[in-house]
Protein backbone atom coordinates (compact mmCIF):
# COMPACT_ATOMS: atom_id res chain seq x y z
CA UNK A 1 0.00 0.00 0.00
CA UNK A 2 2.81 2.44 0.90
CA UNK A 3 4.58 1.78 -2.41
CA UNK A 4 1.34 2.44 -4.30
CA UNK A 5 0.84 5.68 -2.33
CA UNK A 6 4.36 6.87 -3.17
CA UNK A 7 3.83 6.05 -6.86
CA UNK A 8 0.60 8.06 -6.99
CA UNK A 9 2.24 10.93 -5.11
CA UNK A 10 5.04 11.03 -7.68
CA UNK A 11 2.44 10.90 -10.46
CA UNK A 12 0.73 13.90 -8.86
CA UNK A 13 3.96 15.90 -8.78
CA UNK A 14 4.72 15.04 -12.41
CA UNK A 15 1.20 15.98 -13.53
CA UNK A 16 1.42 19.34 -11.77
CA UNK A 17 4.78 20.08 -13.39
CA UNK A 18 3.35 19.18 -16.81
CA UNK A 19 0.30 21.37 -16.24
CA UNK A 20 2.51 24.24 -15.10
CA UNK A 21 4.57 23.94 -18.28
CA UNK A 22 1.37 24.08 -20.35
CA UNK A 23 0.19 27.19 -18.47
CA UNK A 24 3.58 28.90 -18.91
CA UNK A 25 3.54 28.14 -22.64
CA UNK A 26 -0.01 29.45 -23.01
CA UNK A 27 0.80 32.77 -21.32
CA UNK A 28 4.01 33.19 -23.33
CA UNK A 29 2.27 32.55 -26.66
CA UNK A 30 -0.73 34.69 -25.73
CA UNK A 31 1.54 37.64 -24.96
CA UNK A 32 3.50 37.04 -28.15
CA UNK A 33 0.20 37.36 -30.00
CA UNK A 34 -0.50 40.67 -28.24
CA UNK A 35 2.93 42.19 -28.75
CA UNK A 36 3.62 40.97 -32.30
CA UNK A 37 0.04 41.18 -33.59
CA UNK A 38 0.06 37.48 -34.47
CA UNK A 39 -3.61 36.73 -35.07
CA UNK A 40 -3.11 33.03 -35.81
CA UNK A 41 -1.29 32.49 -32.52
CA UNK A 42 -4.01 34.38 -30.65
CA UNK A 43 -6.68 32.16 -32.18
CA UNK A 44 -4.70 29.03 -31.30
CA UNK A 45 -4.43 29.99 -27.60
CA UNK A 46 -8.00 31.27 -27.37
CA UNK A 47 -9.28 27.85 -28.42
CA UNK A 48 -6.61 25.72 -26.72
CA UNK A 49 -7.64 25.77 -23.07
CA UNK A 50 -9.19 22.28 -23.11
CA UNK A 51 -5.87 20.51 -22.46
CA UNK A 52 -5.24 22.48 -19.26
CA UNK A 53 -8.80 21.87 -18.09
CA UNK A 54 -8.33 18.16 -18.73
CA UNK A 55 -5.15 18.14 -16.65
CA UNK A 56 -7.01 19.85 -13.79
CA UNK A 57 -9.55 17.01 -13.72
CA UNK A 58 -6.80 14.37 -13.85
CA UNK A 59 -4.96 15.99 -10.94
CA UNK A 60 -8.15 16.28 -8.89
CA UNK A 61 -8.64 12.52 -9.34
CA UNK A 62 -5.10 11.79 -8.16
CA UNK A 63 -5.62 13.94 -5.06
CA UNK A 64 -8.84 12.12 -4.19
CA UNK A 65 -7.10 8.77 -4.68
CA UNK A 66 -4.22 9.77 -2.40
CA UNK A 67 -6.53 10.91 0.37
CA UNK A 68 -8.54 7.70 0.07
CA UNK A 69 -5.52 5.37 0.22
CA UNK A 70 -4.32 6.09 3.73
CA UNK A 71 -3.79 8.84 6.26
CA UNK A 72 -0.73 10.74 4.95
CA UNK A 73 2.06 11.91 7.22
CA UNK A 74 2.21 15.67 7.83
CA UNK A 75 4.68 16.49 5.05
CA UNK A 76 2.77 14.46 2.46
CA UNK A 77 -0.52 15.94 3.60
CA UNK A 78 0.87 19.47 3.15
CA UNK A 79 1.95 18.55 -0.36
CA UNK A 80 -1.45 17.09 -1.24
CA UNK A 81 -3.37 20.07 0.16
CA UNK A 82 -1.04 22.54 -1.56
CA UNK A 83 -1.28 20.56 -4.82
CA UNK A 84 -5.05 21.01 -4.80
CA UNK A 85 -4.65 24.78 -4.56
CA UNK A 86 -1.83 24.92 -7.11
CA UNK A 87 -3.96 22.86 -9.51
CA UNK A 88 -6.72 25.46 -9.28
CA UNK A 89 -4.26 28.33 -9.67
CA UNK A 90 -2.76 26.79 -12.83
CA UNK A 91 -6.21 26.28 -14.35
CA UNK A 92 -7.01 29.93 -13.69
CA UNK A 93 -3.72 30.97 -15.28
CA UNK A 94 -4.83 29.04 -18.36
CA UNK A 95 -8.07 31.04 -18.34
CA UNK A 96 -6.11 34.30 -18.15
CA UNK A 97 -3.96 33.17 -21.09
CA UNK A 98 -7.18 32.77 -23.08
CA UNK A 99 -8.27 36.25 -22.01
CA UNK A 100 -4.91 37.64 -23.14
CA UNK A 101 -5.20 35.89 -26.50
CA UNK A 102 -8.73 37.21 -26.98
CA UNK A 103 -7.46 40.74 -26.36
CA UNK A 104 -4.68 40.03 -28.84
CA UNK A 105 -7.27 39.10 -31.47
CA UNK A 106 -9.00 42.46 -30.98
CA UNK A 107 -5.78 44.50 -30.83
CA UNK A 108 -4.55 42.88 -34.04
CA UNK A 109 -7.46 44.47 -35.95
CA UNK A 110 -6.89 48.00 -34.68
CA UNK A 111 -3.72 49.25 -36.31
CA UNK A 112 -0.97 51.19 -34.53
CA UNK A 113 -0.28 50.21 -30.89
CA UNK A 114 -0.73 52.64 -28.02
CA UNK A 115 2.38 54.10 -26.40
CA UNK A 116 2.05 51.93 -23.27
CA UNK A 117 3.08 48.81 -25.17
CA UNK A 118 6.58 48.86 -23.64
CA UNK A 119 5.15 48.85 -20.10
CA UNK A 120 2.95 45.91 -21.12
CA UNK A 121 6.07 44.15 -22.36
CA UNK A 122 7.77 44.73 -18.99
CA UNK A 123 4.71 43.45 -17.14
CA UNK A 124 4.66 40.36 -19.32
CA UNK A 125 8.33 39.66 -18.63
CA UNK A 126 7.87 40.04 -14.87
CA UNK A 127 4.67 38.01 -14.63
CA UNK A 128 6.10 35.18 -16.74
CA UNK A 129 9.32 35.20 -14.72
CA UNK A 130 7.29 34.97 -11.51
CA UNK A 131 5.35 32.01 -12.90
CA UNK A 132 8.51 30.28 -14.10
CA UNK A 133 10.25 30.82 -10.75
CA UNK A 134 7.20 29.66 -8.79
CA UNK A 135 7.13 26.44 -10.82
CA UNK A 136 10.89 26.03 -10.29
CA UNK A 137 10.34 26.52 -6.55
CA UNK A 138 7.73 23.74 -6.61
CA UNK A 139 9.94 21.36 -8.60
CA UNK A 140 12.76 21.75 -6.07
CA UNK A 141 10.55 22.53 -3.05
CA UNK A 142 12.74 25.59 -2.56
CA UNK A 143 11.13 28.02 -0.10
CA UNK A 144 13.78 30.67 -0.77
CA UNK A 145 12.77 30.90 -4.43
CA UNK A 146 9.12 30.95 -3.36
CA UNK A 147 9.67 33.89 -1.03
CA UNK A 148 11.58 35.77 -3.75
CA UNK A 149 8.58 35.36 -6.08
CA UNK A 150 6.25 36.81 -3.45
CA UNK A 151 8.45 39.89 -3.16
CA UNK A 152 8.24 40.49 -6.94
CA UNK A 153 4.47 40.91 -6.94
CA UNK A 154 4.51 44.59 -5.95
CA UNK A 155 6.43 45.48 -9.12
CA UNK A 156 3.69 44.01 -11.32
CA UNK A 157 0.99 45.70 -9.25
CA UNK A 158 2.73 49.07 -9.65
CA UNK A 159 3.05 48.62 -13.41
CA UNK A 160 -0.62 47.68 -13.65
CA UNK A 161 -1.62 50.88 -11.86
CA UNK A 162 0.71 52.95 -14.07
CA UNK A 163 -0.57 51.41 -17.31
CA UNK A 164 -4.21 51.74 -16.29
CA UNK A 165 -3.80 55.41 -15.29
CA UNK A 166 -1.96 56.29 -18.50
CA UNK A 167 -4.49 54.51 -20.69
CA UNK A 168 -7.36 56.29 -18.97
CA UNK A 169 -5.66 59.55 -19.95
CA UNK A 170 -5.26 58.29 -23.53
CA UNK A 171 -8.99 57.61 -23.72
CA UNK A 172 -9.76 61.15 -22.58
CA UNK A 173 -7.43 62.76 -25.10
CA UNK A 174 -7.83 60.36 -28.04
CA UNK A 175 -11.42 59.08 -28.25
CA UNK A 176 -10.56 57.14 -31.40
CA UNK A 177 -8.19 54.97 -29.30
CA UNK A 178 -10.78 53.99 -26.68
CA UNK A 179 -11.36 50.42 -27.90
CA UNK A 180 -7.66 49.63 -28.18
CA UNK A 181 -6.91 51.27 -24.81
CA UNK A 182 -9.61 49.18 -23.13
CA UNK A 183 -8.05 46.00 -24.52
CA UNK A 184 -4.60 47.00 -23.27
CA UNK A 185 -6.09 47.68 -19.82
CA UNK A 186 -7.59 44.19 -20.00
CA UNK A 187 -4.17 42.77 -20.93
CA UNK A 188 -2.58 44.61 -18.01
CA UNK A 189 -5.15 43.32 -15.54
CA UNK A 190 -4.85 39.75 -16.77
CA UNK A 191 -1.06 39.90 -16.41
CA UNK A 192 -1.53 41.25 -12.89
CA UNK A 193 -3.77 38.27 -12.11
CA UNK A 194 -1.19 35.83 -13.54
CA UNK A 195 1.37 37.39 -11.20
CA UNK A 196 -1.06 37.05 -8.27
CA UNK A 197 -1.61 33.37 -9.06
CA UNK A 198 2.13 32.79 -9.40
CA UNK A 199 2.44 34.37 -5.95
CA UNK A 200 -0.18 31.96 -4.63
CA UNK A 201 1.82 29.01 -5.99
CA UNK A 202 5.02 30.36 -4.42
CA UNK A 203 3.24 30.73 -1.07
CA UNK A 204 2.09 27.12 -1.27
CA UNK A 205 5.69 26.00 -1.88
CA UNK A 206 6.76 27.76 1.32
CA UNK A 207 3.88 26.02 3.10
CA UNK A 208 4.99 22.60 1.80
CA UNK A 209 8.69 23.11 2.54
CA UNK A 210 8.51 24.90 5.87
CA UNK A 211 4.99 24.28 7.20
CA UNK A 212 4.79 28.07 7.28
CA UNK A 213 1.92 30.27 6.09
CA UNK A 214 3.03 33.51 4.42
CA UNK A 215 -0.27 34.57 2.83
CA UNK A 216 -1.57 38.09 3.48
CA UNK A 217 1.94 39.36 4.33
CA UNK A 218 2.37 36.84 7.16
CA UNK A 219 6.00 36.62 6.01
CA UNK A 220 6.48 40.22 7.19
CA UNK A 221 4.72 39.78 10.54
CA UNK A 222 6.96 40.28 13.59
CA UNK A 223 7.62 37.18 15.71
CA UNK A 224 5.50 36.76 18.81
Amino acid sequence: MQRHFENILQELKSALIKMASMAEDAVEKAMESVLTENKELATQIAHGDEAINSMEIQIDSLIVELLALQQPVASDLRLILAASKINNDLERIGDHAVNLAESGMVINTQGAPVTQKEDIRRMSHLARRMLSDAVDAFVHLDANIGEAVVLMDDSVDNLNRKVTHELMEVMKQEPESIEQAIEFIRVSRNLERVADLATNIAEEVVFIARAKVIKHHAMDAPPK
